[in-house]
């Protein structure tokens, strides 16, 4: 058996679950909880959410489901270079979406609009109302009572008027802490992912091009190297190599960026992680930086495009709607 960090999630050392039960016979708690987001009605649903584009436009786009589980393949690669808990950081990233809105993130703000007079809409919060109260699985509980590690990477934002109505999975934001590293994580494996399937999306769907991403190092660089290696490489094949190429770029940042900070801050515990000034899971500024510039040229470049504009205005308008 793989042998965990201190400051990883131990499972002998969960804080346990709002509703007391058995221990698992075969599995570990943390696992237990992966495959109850597995199985759950929210899981399943996520299919039908889109990222940018909507479901009719066809099947080659990712959805939330797709975009799951790609967060928890990062997810997964990075908690075992860093000896972190593989299991609890899985089932976080697969749960991160559960409350998300259709139609991404014109849902969430249309939505939110429609809710403002009952104190709005945190897809975050959503996603932990769902594990925690709207499914309907088990005869002893409502929800999918999961441990307070996994509810607390769930809950990445919360406003402070919402944490005080959560008890102890809102403290962290009532104190100003943070989560545990497995939660850091996931939380970094999703941006990764985002935006690098973005740009994958992007491509396929003829609103970006090759030749405006060259100028950006952090593809341009892959690009170039793409190029070199294999002539007269073209279509799929190049932008796919590029992608890949460029997560492995980004995630091997990750993994020796927060291997140096782990070492400097050296915590004894997942307790002494949470109360640190900073998060300890973090690209190195540089990476950080591309990053920033990659995701500041899809706002501007895709996410602003006519055709997605025009496709969040009917989004926003079924939502409305059906408020």
């Amino acid at each position: 058996m793989r042998m965990l960090a201190p400051y990883a999630a131990h499972d002998d050392r969960s804080r346990g679950r709002r509703h007391p039960e058995a221990p698992p016979r075969y599995r570990t708690e943390y696992q237990r909880d992966r495959d109850r987001i597995v199985h759950s009605s929210a899981f399943r649903r996520l299919v039908y959410k889109t990222q940018v584009f909507v479901n009719h436009e066809g099947d080659m786009y990712r959805t939330r489901l797709t975009h799951s589980m790609e967060v928890a393949q990062i997810g997964r690669s990075v908690a075992v270079a860093l000896n972190l808990n593989e299991s609890l950081t899985e089932a976080i990233c697969l749960a991160h979406d559960l409350g998300h809105t259709p139609f991404g993130h014109a849902g969430q703000e249309a939505l939110n609009e429609c809710m403002r007079e009952y104190g709005g809409f945190e897809h975050n919060l959503q996603s932990l109302r769902v594990v925690d109260e709207l499914e309907e699985r088990y005869a002893e509980f409502s929800g999918l009572n999961l441990t307070f590690e996994c509810r607390e990477g769930i809950l990445k934002h919360c406003s402070l008027n919402n944490a005080r109505t959560l008890g102890d999975v809102g403290q962290r934001f009532i104190l100003r802490q943070r989560p545990g590293l497995e939660a850091q994580l996931a939380n970094l494996a999703d941006e990764i992912a985002y935006n690098n399937h973005d740009v994958d999306d992007g491509l396929r769907a003829g609103l970006i091009d090759l030749e405006s991403l060259r100028d950006l190092p952090i593809f341009g660089r892959q690009l170039t190297n793409v190029e070199k290696r294999y002539p007269g490489i073209s279509g799929r094949r190049l932008v796919n190599e590029v992608v890949r190429r460029m997560i492995n770029d980004i995630v091997v940042d990750l993994i020796e960026s927060t291997s140096a900070r782990l070492k400097d801050a050296a915590p004894r515990d997942i307790d002494a992680v949470r109360v640190l000034g900073e998060g300890l899971v973090e690209m190195s500024e540089a990476k950080r930086a591309e990053h920033l510039q990659l995701k500041q040229f899809l706002r501007d470049q895709l996410y602003r495009h006519f055709r997605v504009q025009r496709m969040t205005r009917k989004a926003r308008t079924v939502v409305q709607q059906m408020f």
